[in-house]
C-alpha cells in the first residue's frame, strides 16, 4: 500500500480511505498550478520631506487652498523662474561660472523648502 505526493494531493489507498467520498471533490477544488505576480512596485513620489514646515508654510498652504493647486503651481513656477534669473545676473556680475550659478540656485531651493515656501 503507496502513498504518493503530488500536486493534487494525496493518492493511494490512505489518502482516499481518510477523506473517503470528498477525495474527489478535494482534487477538484485544488489548482494544479499557483499563479505568481510580480510584486508591485511603488512609483517614486517627488514630495518635499519639510512639507507642512517652517516659518511661512501655512501662508502658503492658505494662498494654495484659495486660488487653486493649478494657478498656484503657475504662480510658483514663474516665481521660481525669476528668482533663478535673479541668480543668474547675480552671478554674471561678479563673474561666477556655471557650476556656482547651479551651486548657488540649489542652495536656493533648499532653503524655500527649509523656510516652507515649497510647502
Amino acid at each position: 500500500m503507496a502513498v504518493s505526493l503530488s500536486a493534487t494531493g494525496f493518492k493511494g489507498s490512505w489518502g482516499s480511505s481518510v477523506l473517503g467520498d470528498e477525495y474527489g471533490m478535494l482534487v477538484k477544488s485544488v489548482p494544479n498550478h499557483v499563479r505568481v505576480g510580480k510584486p508591485l512596485r511603488m512609483q517614486p513620489m517627488m514630495k518635499n520631506v519639510n512639507e507642512g514646515k517652517g516659518l511661512f508654510a501655512p501662508i502658503v498652504v492658505v494662498t494654495r487652498n484659495i486660488i487653486g493647486k493649478k494657478r498656484f503651481n503657475q504662480l510658483r513656477g514663474k516665481a521660481i523662474a525669476l528668482h533663478s534669473q535673479v541668480i543668474t545676473e547675480f552671478c554674471k556680475s561678479i563673474g561666477a561660472d556655471s557650476k556656482q550659478r547651479q551651486g548657488l540656485i540649489r542652495l536656493a531651493k533648499k532653503n524655500g523648502e527649509r523656510l516652507g515656501f515649497l510647502a
